[in-house]
């Protein structure tokens, strides 16, 4: 019998989602005259850390909290979308908040607003608000659900800090189509005297956009390549300020790219300088640090169970070109073995994107449709993309678990399955694996 608080969640969920006709709508106005209407809470909280980007802002946010947490600290986090259920992402004081707390919230937001046009994720943005306000906490750390400027996340006058992560193609019907577009996006988080920091990019643009955009707003800029740098080393990652260099230990999260967001995080450490973070809670926050679906190795679960003794299964949510990059780059730096990819996309991707830098590995790949997504690749189309990056052994399939037992049924030497291409196919896996 599902539990009467988890049955009011979903009902209340479901009713916000019919109050705007549009699924995505970018704009602040109607998430200023929501919270206005609540008693602006935006304007009642602890500290608050706003964190944008394409890739890694949610890893980043991981270690930050991991590395708060180690120190003592309460720490109330904001982060999109969720995997399995829409409590992971509101983090209460450290933990998920429970359904009966969010039903209280989201109830509240629904009847603040009185049935007035509001998207999805601005009434749940409100709700997180309103909870952060009235729970204590010592710091918040809000992820940005989309762009920057007009996300419903940015209505915070004055954090306490900023962060940029890498940026990448990705959501381009709504933030332009070029990098610099994008970057001018993202950079719209900046606010005067307020310090951010940004992450190691990959385009020159990009950085050109963010430098100007940000010193333009006044916040003082802590660049990575120019003001800070991390490079790899033997047993993890050097980090490299004006004041000296720092070597730390390889993180718990898998994959040399997250040397970057862990160095991200460590200068957002240096800059909270009302918060006491000592050195030993940076280096044990970066060994107990978790963010699922994100080169997760999956070792028990149902799916887990098809494969062969000795075979790998690994769940990745990475969707656009710079995530199949850093798939690819931890690819090259592991054991030789055959490769089978298990792909599902959303419609507004570009699966060769993603797909190209991981095709001088790949085995084979099963496409399949994401379950429950109206916005899902056939597993037809993505197939396409596949055969048009050179893959050669193509196939579809019905879901993943019979996408995984194909992988399982071939005979090869123990092998290596990565289901990647969407964190809502990850949701997905995640749900059925247990």
């Amino acid at each position: 019998m599902p539990d009467a608080s988890a049955v009011a969640v979903e009902a209340a969920l479901d009713r916000l989602t019919h109050l705007h006709p549009k699924r995505i709508d970018l704009s602040l106005g109607r998430t200023e005259r929501l919270l206005a209407t609540l008693g602006d809470p935006q304007l009642r909280l602890p500290p608050v850390v706003h964190i944008g980007g394409t890739n890694g802002k949610g890893s980043t946010t991981a270690f930050l909290r991991a590395f708060l947490e180690q120190a003592g600290y309460r720490v109330h986090v904001y982060t999109s979308p969720h995997l399995v259920r829409f409590h992971e992402r509101i983090r209460l004081a450290g933990s998920l908040i429970d359904s009966a707390a969010l039903v209280d919230l989201l109830e509240r937001v629904e009847a603040a607003n009185a049935g007035q046009p509001v998207t999805f994720f601005e009434a749940t943005t409100a709700a997180a608000f309103l909870g952060f306000a009235e729970v204590p906490a010592d710091v918040v750390l809000l992820e940005v659900g989309l762009g920057g400027r007009y996300d419903s996340t940015n209505v915070v006058p004055r954090p306490a800090a900023t962060a940029v992560t890498r940026i990448s193609m990705d959501h381009m019907q709504f933030l332009g189509d070029t990098i610099e577009a994008i970057a001018a996006e993202k950079a719209a988080i900046a606010k005067p005297g307020v310090p951010m920091v940004v992450a190691p990019q990959l385009s020159e643009a990009a950085i050109s956009v963010l430098t100007r955009d940000i010193e333009a707003a006044g916040a003082p800029l802590h660049l990575a390549g120019r003001d800070w740098s991390v490079a790899a080393a033997p047993d993890g990652f050097v980090l490299r300020t004006a004041a000296g260099e720092r070597a730390y230990p390889r993180p718990a999260l898998p994959g040399d790219h997250q040397f970057a967001n862990a160095a991200t995080a460590i200068r957002l450490r240096d800059l909270l300088t009302d918060f006491d973070i000592p050195e030993d809670a940076v280096r044990s926050g970066l060994a107990v640090v978790e963010w699922p679906a994100r080169l997760q190795r999956l070792t028990r679960g149902p799916l887990a169970a098809l494969l062969p003794p000795g075979w790998e299964l690994w769940l990745d949510g990475g969707h656009n070109d710079s995530a199949g990059e850093v798939l690819g780059q931890w690819l090259g730096g592991l054991d030789p073995r055959p490769l089978h990819l298990v792909c599902g996309m959303l419609e507004s991707k570009q699966p060769q994107e993603f797909l190209r830098p991981l095709a001088p590995f790949v085995r084979s790949i099963r496409t399949v449709r994401i379950p429950g997504e109206e916005a899902s690749l056939p597993a037809e189309a993505v197939a396409d993309h596949a055969r048009a990056v050179g893959l050669t052994d193509v196939a579809m399939a019905e879901d993943v678990t019979v996408a995984v037992a194909a992988a399982a049924r071939r005979g090869d030497p123990p092998g290596r399955v990565l289901i990647c291409g969407s964190l809502y196919l990850a949701g997905r896996v995640l749900a059925v694996n247990g």
